[in-house]
């Protein structure tokens, strides 16, 4: 089957094509240390069986986190306590990336000051952010590099940018959120700019052989924001800094997508895999094996998300193997349970 199938990416060799996909888990202390919860929570989805197990939505600074109790990688500290989990992880079969962000104006931890391309709320009794300055934008994409830096010497696997769900980087790039006339406003280019000059900064400390990733969100669900066309554009703008392409949908303002099914994102991820050649991620309330097998079989993405199923399920892959009778490598201590029958 397809989906037991390795991929290979640069120096990355995955197992499988199952991607456990960047989740909040709201659960650090409000110094965005990871916990035990975080340890538990990661080596289960890696004893599990998942081929790629991406890190929830870290914080390059303070004020870029989602949340107060969202995970920081602004200082040595929160790369010490980080480097047990990568390493158990690994140690299991799993690899590890770490999703890093700055959350922008949607950034809820009690900061003083939020940031944004524009001086936009997101929402009706949201706070009014920041429009940043170029020293701004300066400073954020050297918290970038420097959260890259930490990531590389933990001994990740492979890093990924978040460029989707309305968080900072996602807001330069939509025109709903950038209304700038400087040079990182206006067209496509410009409002690609901070990405770029971001992903150029990570690569001065990024290891050449490991992957880098970017998650996107190809659609706004508005008629005045981004569209696939348009995320085509900026892909083959970024292409030249990225090994892999995540794709999402949404988030940069409230309007929910028009229809919810399962794999309601699969056809702009292959519609972007088809036109920049990347490998390409999929996700969008995926739970069932042979739908799995379907999209991968199909060749419309190269890795499936899912998501909520693994919250549900950490052994997913274990049971689906088991399930179809597919012969793959179970933990050593858990072989009782798989050959048993009853």
């Amino acid at each position: 089957m397809h989906l037991f199938e390795a991929l290979t990416v640069k120096s990355m060799t995955l197992r499988n094509r199952v991607v456990m996909p960047p989740m909040c888990m709201y659960s650090s202390e409000t110094d965005g240390m990871p916990n035990d919860f975080h340890f538990t929570h990661y080596t289960s989805r890696a004893v599990g069986g998942v081929g790629l197990i991406i890190m929830e939505a870290t914080g390059v600074l303070p004020w870029g986190r989602i949340s107060d109790h969202c995970l920081g990688l602004w200082n040595d500290e929160q790369a010490k306590a980080l480097a047990p989990i990568v390493t158990a992880c690994q140690k299991q079969g799993a690899k590890m990336a770490i999703q890093l962000n700055h959350a922008g104006r949607k950034c809820t931890a009690r900061e003083k000051t939020i940031f944004a391309p524009s001086a936009i709320p997101f929402e009706e009794g949201s706070p009014m952010p920041h429009e940043m300055t170029e020293e701004d934008i300066r400073d954020t994409i050297l918290a970038f590099r420097s959260s890259a830096a930490r990531a590389a010497a933990i001994g990740f696997d492979a890093i990924e940018l978040h460029g989707a769900h309305g968080y900072l980087i996602s807001e330069f790039l939509s025109p709903l959120t950038n209304h700038r006339t400087d040079g990182y406003g206006g067209s496509t280019e410009n409002r690609c700019r901070i990405l770029i000059e971001t992903l150029q900064a990570v690569h001065e400390v990024w290891p050449d052989d490991k992957p880098v990733l970017l998650r996107v969100s190809a659609e706004d669900y508005e008629p005045e924001g981004l569209h696939p066309v348009e995320m085509a554009r900026i892909i083959e703008l970024v292409k030249p800094y990225i090994d892999v392409l995540d794709v999402s949908t949404g988030g940069v303002v409230p309007t929910p997508p028009p229809a919810l099914y399962p794999g309601y994102q699969v056809k702009v991820a292959e519609e972007l895999k088809q036109a920049s050649g990347l490998p390409t991620i999929t996700v969008g309330l995926i739970t069932d094996p042979h739908q799995v097998e379907g999209i991968l079989g199909e060749g419309r993405a190269d890795l499936v998300a899912l998501g909520r199923e693994l919250l549900r399920d950490p052994y997913w892959v274990l049971h689906t193997a088991r399930n179809l009778d597919v012969k793959y490598q179970w933990p050593e201590q858990y072989l009782r349970g798989f050959n048993a029958r009853k």
